[in-house]
């Protein structure tokens, strides 16, 4: 018998080299090259293929031809998480649901599969991390009750894939990709490799027989996601869960559905009966907002198809040292710096020798440029020593030449403001017309020295 053939394979980018290199030639990162060997596949037999086909024929079919069928969601008891998902779970889908250690990833998807289970049918929740034993006495404290849901602790691919062919399950969920391994490689489980066969296989397995599947992955200490690329591009949907371990609220993101709306938010509270959803993220984010405080202004943003007002606070206090120090919770870092620099050459506000110190209060994050007015408000709210009315909102995307853009979605933030009681909204002068409906005071605003004069 042949012995199986060695390459080595980059941990960063997937590239291969038939010998060990110091540094990779594609992505240029050091030691990164881990040696995997790959068995000779066996010769398929005549007109067949080891892989699984999507349809019945392989031949092209004519797009006017082809019959497409509206598939019915399949809801997994928790509203939030099916907002994420597009309205529940698609048949044949492969959904990748990433997060923190200890964020409550297993925690949400036992809640989801005990649902799926007695209303739906059989899940299979197959583990490569816990026993059978852990998972029941996580799922006795969840309240799952009885309920078809079939517990393996496994970490052979061939084996899971067994398994989902033996039970028809209506949903399978993998916990995690990073942990299980193929007899094909025998490279260590979480290699390139081994993640790239265990997507295409789950992938072909979720395809093939119309069972929706959900892998749970890792992530490295930057946040993203462990693996190669190509497992984010082979999956449907890939999910984030986000949080602070010092917040009791955790938030699921969307960064790809091809089956619903990206960037769409869910909004959970942790509690000692597991993760409960929150109808009303506005409520949860502002109650403990101090009326009138220097430093505050309220923000309405837009996730996914979502308004969500949340809290900006800043800090301007004099420097210490020589040098001034910028620090971001929840916005970007050099976003802060931009606008700091606006203000200063556009405003008119001396900064250079402050420290300013910026915040997103809950444990949020924002990453659209709607969030700019706020934060240049609260920034000079907090160095004028006067509060923003506590009954007005805003938003606004912030130029470099101090010019307040349009943004997108102007309605929706102006109604969710009226439902949360703010009596006045400052936006862009450009998103004026045809967004508001007569309860709440609409104020225009085309640079940022107006906006200052209309705030503070």
């Amino acid at each position: 018998m042949k012995p199986p053939k060695a390459v080595f394979v980059c941990q960063e980018c997937g590239a291969q080299s038939p010998k060990w290199m110091g540094r990779c030639n594609e992505c240029g990162a050091w030691n990164s090259l881990v040696e995997e060997r790959v068995a000779d596949a066996a010769p398929a037999a005549a007109g067949g293929s080891r892989y699984a086909q999507f349809s019945t024929t392989s031949s092209a079919k004519l797009y006017a031809e082809v019959e497409t069928s509206q598939g019915v969601r399949l809801s997994t008891g928790i509203d939030e998480f099916d907002r994420v998902l597009g309205g529940g779970v698609v048949p044949g889908s492969l959904v990748l649901l990433g997060g923190e250690p200890g964020i409550g990833k297993s925690t949400l998807l036992l809640q989801a599969a005990a649902h799926f289970a007695r209303e739906i049918g059989p899940v299979l929740y197959a583990s490569g991390e816990e026993s059978e034993h852990q998972i029941k006495s996580r799922g006795d404290r969840l309240g799952v009750g009885a309920a078809p849901l079939y517990l393996l602790s496994e970490t052979c691919i061939e084996r899971i894939l067994e398994e989902v062919a033996r039970l028809k399950p209506a949903l399978v969920i993998v916990d995690s990709v990073q942990t299980v391994w193929s007899s094909k490689f025998q490279s260590a489980p979480g290699s390139i490799g081994q993640v790239r066969e265990a997507a295409t296989q789950f992938l072909f397995a979720a395809k093939g027989q119309n069972v929706p599947t959900v892998l749970v992955g890792h992530v490295t200490k930057d946040g993203n996601l462990a693996g190669p690329k190509v497992l984010e591009h082979v999956v449907d949907t890939v999910l984030y869960f986000e949080g602070e371990r010092h917040h009791a609220h955790r938030v699921v993101r969307a960064v790809k559905n091809r089956f619903g709306a990206v960037s769409e938010l869910g909004v959970f509270e942790m509690t000692g009966t597991g993760l409960r959803a929150v109808p009303n993220p506005s409520k949860l984010f502002l109650s403990e907002r101090a009326s009138g405080t220097p430093g505050s202004a309220v923000l309405c943003c837009v996730e996914g198809s979502r308004p969500i007002l949340v809290e900006v606070q800043a800090l301007v206090s004099t420097s210490s040292y020589g040098n001034a120090r910028r620090m971001a919770i929840g916005i970007d870092q050099n976003r802060l710096s931009l606008l700091l620099a606006v203000l200063e050459k556009r405003a008119g506000l001396s900064l250079a020798g402050d420290d300013v110190y910026v915040n997103i209060a809950g444990g949020m994050t924002i990453d659209e440029p709607a969030a700019d007015l706020s934060v240049v408000a609260a920034v000079a709210s907090s160095v004028r020593n006067r509060g923003v009315s506590p009954s007005t909102a805003l938003c606004g995307e912030v130029g470099l030449s101090g010019e307040i853009r349009g943004i997108p979605q102007a309605g929706l933030r102006v109604r969710e403001a009226a439902q949360m009681g703010f009596t006045r909204i400052v936006l862009p002068s450009a998103n004026l017309e045809g967004s508001g409906d007569g309860k709440i005071e609409l104020v225009g605003v085309r640079t940022l020295g107006e906006a200052l004069d209309e705030l503070i």
